[in-house]
């Protein structure tokens, strides 16, 4: 099966905490790409139908606050959300009514989340009036950036009272002044007319409608709709500084770290390996999307690795991401295992043993309308000899794939790997994905335990060219290395990946599978989070295509029971990846590299992972794809 050209974010969030707490010299962020979340703005039904009964208990206003609390309680630090209501300023009666479509009051900008501050704007709504819906969200999107992906949520328990303007032609019109307003809309108890216009203005933009018909069900819909709407790639890691030249590069320990790369530039760091461990090194970039076309657009990221003396250890890896300006992200990454070879007194000791290794990142080809840096996201892991590896490989074919029963659990896949969601286990989980987005899950297998996948993506009743997008899922190992990956063209219908197998699938996840004749094999010998990667590409006419989102549908399998694994040689007390991220790992810094060679540190667990995987390949038909170039 063809292999996607790897791309990639790094880093699960239980490894965050393992990250070294200090480094010497900071690089700049490049002011050319600076992801983060989709600044969104809340928009709150606040007439006095909001003061019904709810089911449930209370008002509907009471239990609309209290989704809005349990999403600001869930939405991430970094996350930019605002707050406009409608309703708040005037009575119902026919008097008020020109005074009451006109009253709509934005409490809290699309700025860096304040949670208290947005928690007691909240607190302090009163409903009492209209219903202006078209005429909130012309102002809410004021309130918003007037370049790049934005979204508006919306919740109302009703039709907009005070058309014109009509909310889904005041939904048409942002789009095609040429806002990337993305609009979520849910309904609060609504009737047959009242969903209709809300559905309306959702699918216009490319956004969602959900029903809530009580206080309970929205508190549990608003976080998952809200979280959709903020997802956006965002690198995580600590601030280095790699050099030119090999003999000052910072010393890195197990961890994640971030750096700037520059065009046709070469960035050196250090790594002490213990003697009979095993290094785990990736470097990974994510493009920013550029309008127009993609078909130079072909990217390429460079690792080597390097010995005593900066001998050259013949590790060589290359990946090359095509159609880099549809916003994919490009990943390098290498298993290294010189440590653990023992020295014969020749030249080549240089690159054997315990000993300061040194691995180097290169943007080494630039395509067309290339940012002149970007950020790059390191990963370092250092996994511990064994003393006893275990039982032998159970078998070097996949697990089979068991179909699980519904009904489906909703859930909302993660930006990044840093914040991809965890899935626990079998189970039939269902999301939806905005054109132009690939999203983390991640699901954990222990030893002796095999994980099979499929994805299914929904039928949107859309049809045309401009609706064809490529769609595309990758399965990782816990530190990054791709196990499968399936690729085809979506055209509005029903389709399954993979598309001629039942499923992707791992092998039982055994330490000696290191040792397999097969190659792929020998990269699942590892427990621990494997993360799945789903893609949507833009489509072939953007503008046309976000309308149309696609409904998707994850099927896992995780099959045989956890047994005992191997009996590592050093057990680290953060544990054996780092997953317990303890306080001495925290602790650890950089420090630069001092020109003398080191003999090791203390033995440290694997504590990241390597690279990862999916890249928007494609938009026709045919898929552009490449296998990744060793030598």
């Amino acid at each position: 099966m063809l292999r996607l050209a790897k791309v990639v974010v790094l880093a699960a969030a239980g490894v965050i905490g393992l990250l070294p707490g200090a480094a010497p010299a900071v690089a700049q962020e490049p002011a050319q790409h600076n992801p983060e979340y989709a600044p969104t703005m809340l928009v709150l039904d606040a007439s006095g139908s909001m003061l019904a009964a709810d089911p449930g208990g209370g008002s509907k206003m009471d239990a609309a606050k209290n989704a809005v609390r349990t999403f600001v309680g869930a939405a991430p630090d970094a996350s930019k959300v605002g707050l406009t209501v409608y309703g708040t300023g005037t009575g119902s009666s026919d008097a008020e009514k020109t005074a009451g479509c006109q009253d709509v009051t934005q409490l809290r900008g699309a700025e860096p989340l304040d949670k208290a501050a947005l928690t007691t704007a909240v607190d302090g709504i009163v409903p009492s009036g209209f219903t202006p819906i078209g005429a909130a969200l012309r102002k809410a999107a004021r309130a918003l950036p007037e370049a790049g992906p934005s979204s508006i949520v919306l919740v109302s328990d009703g039709l907009d009272t005070c058309s014109p303007p009509d909310p889904c032609e005041v939904a048409k019109e942002l789009t095609a002044q040429g806002h990337q307003i993305v609009m979520h809309a849910i309904g609060f108890g609504v009737d047959a007319p009242s969903r209709a216009q809300l559905t309306c203005l959702a699918q216009t933009t490319g956004g969602t409608y959900t029903d809530a018909a009580d206080g309970r069900t929205l508190e549990q819909v608003l976080p998952r709709v809200s979280a959709t709407a903020l997802r956006n790639y965002t690198p995580a890691g600590t601030r280095v500084q790699g050099t030119a030249q090999y003999r000052d590069a910072p010393a890195l320990a197990a961890g994640q770290y971030l750096d700037v790369l520059s065009q046709k530039t070469r960035r050196h760091y250090a790594v002490d390996i213990p003697e009979g461990s095993t290094a785990y090194f990736s470097g990974t970039v994510s493009f920013p999307r550029r309008d127009g076309s993609a078909l130079f657009a072909n990217n390429s990221l460079t690792l080597r690795v390097y010995g005593a003396d900066g001998q050259d250890c013949n590790v060589f890896e290359s990946e090359q991401a095509t159609r880099s300006s549809d916003g994919v992200a490009l990943t390098v990454g290498t298993v290294f295992t010189k440590a653990a070879e023992p020295k014969t007194g020749a030249g080549a000791d240089k690159c054997r043993g315990g000993r300061r290794y040194y691995f180097a990142l290169e943007w080494s080809n630039v395509g067309e309308n290339a940012p002149e840096q970007l950020t790059l996201e390191m990963n370092v892991g250092l996994e511990s000899g064994v003393s006893d590896p275990g039982p032998p490989p159970a078998q070097t074919a996949p697990v089979d794939f068991t179909t699980p029963p519904g009904p489906a659990r909703p859930v909302v896949g993660g930006g990044s790997f840093n914040v991809a969601t965890a899935l626990p286990g079998s189970g039939l989980y269902s999301d939806t994905l905005q054109r132009g987005e690939f999203v983390f899950y991640r699901v954990r297998a222990e030893w002796g335990q095999g994980l099979a996948y499929r994805v299914r993506y929904g039928d949107t009743g859309k049809r045309g060219s401009a609706y064809v997008s490529n769609v595309a899922t990758t399965l990782y190992t816990p530190f990054r290395t791709e196990v499968d990956s399936d690729t085809t063209a979506y055209t509005g219908s029903e389709t399954v990946l993979p598309s001629h197998d039942a499923a992707l699938a791992t092998v039982p996840i055994r330490y000696r599978n290191r040792d397999a004749d097969v190659v792929k094999v020998r990269e699942q010998s590892v427990p621990g989070w494997f993360y799945i990667a789903v893609k949507l590409s833009p489509g072939i006419e953007p503008e046309v295509a976000r309308t149309a989102p696609v409904p998707i549908e994850l099927e896992v399998s995780v099959t045989g029971a956890p047994e005992a694994g191997p009996v590592y040689r050093a057990a680290a007390a953060d544990g054996a990846f780092g997953e317990n991220g303890g306080p001495a790992a925290k602790e650890q810094g950089t420090q630069a590299a001092p020109a003398s060679e080191s003999t090791g540190i203390a033995p440290l667990a694997l504590a990241a992972g390597v690279a990862l995987v999916l890249v928007i390949g494609g938009v026709l038909l045919v898929v552009a794809l490449r296998r990744r170039g060793r030598r």
